[in-house]
């Protein structure tokens, strides 16, 4: 019976009755029902997503479509917007406001990318293509808040901000 003590024995034993006890939790997994999943849309974002806010916050999912040659105009979110691009190629102009320059930024179908947010970020969006842009959008917001905030465009002296 001592060699039932050894460390190592120990450990088999443990091991053993842990994967019996998970193994009888999964088999007795209530099943689902009633219930109906539609993807909407899937994507990637080649940088990762972070997403934060504090106090009492509202998310709101929306999808969104502009007709060829249709446009956002300036804006900005007051949280981060979370996107998904299920069809046809997004063109965005991302203003820095620090260095009077924009940012160009294309995302076509399966591109997932957070929109950055805040008076200081503005941007414009544009479909310079031939069918419709069709994205799902999800808005995480302060309570009350706009989806987003319309504002002039950057004053002319901005760099890369020619629409095209």
């Amino acid at each position: 019976m001592a060699e039932l003590r050894t460390p190592l024995r120990r450990r088999v034993l443990m091991t053993t009755a842990i994967m019996a006890i998970l193994m009888t939790g999964s088999a007795g997994a209530t099943s689902s029902s009633g219930i109906t999943d539609v993807e909407l849309a899937e994507g990637i974002s080649h940088t990762g997503i972070r997403a934060s806010l504090h106090g009492q916050t509202q998310v709101t999912v929306r999808e969104v479509t502009i007709a060829p040659g249709g446009t956002t105009g300036w804006h900005y979110h007051d949280g981060p917007l979370l996107a998904v691009v299920k069809s046809g190629t997004l063109t965005e102009f991302l203003y820095d406001a620090e260095k009077n320059r924009c940012r160009k930024v294309v995302n076509g179908p399966g591109h997932a990318f957070v929109e950055p947010h805040g008076p200081n970020r503005v941007h414009i969006g544009h479909n310079f293509g031939t069918e419709p842009v069709v994205l799902y959008a999800s808005y995480v917001l302060p309570a009350g808040s706009p989806p987003a905030v319309s504002v002039p465009a950057p004053p002319s002296s901005a760099r890369d901000c020619h629409l095209r």
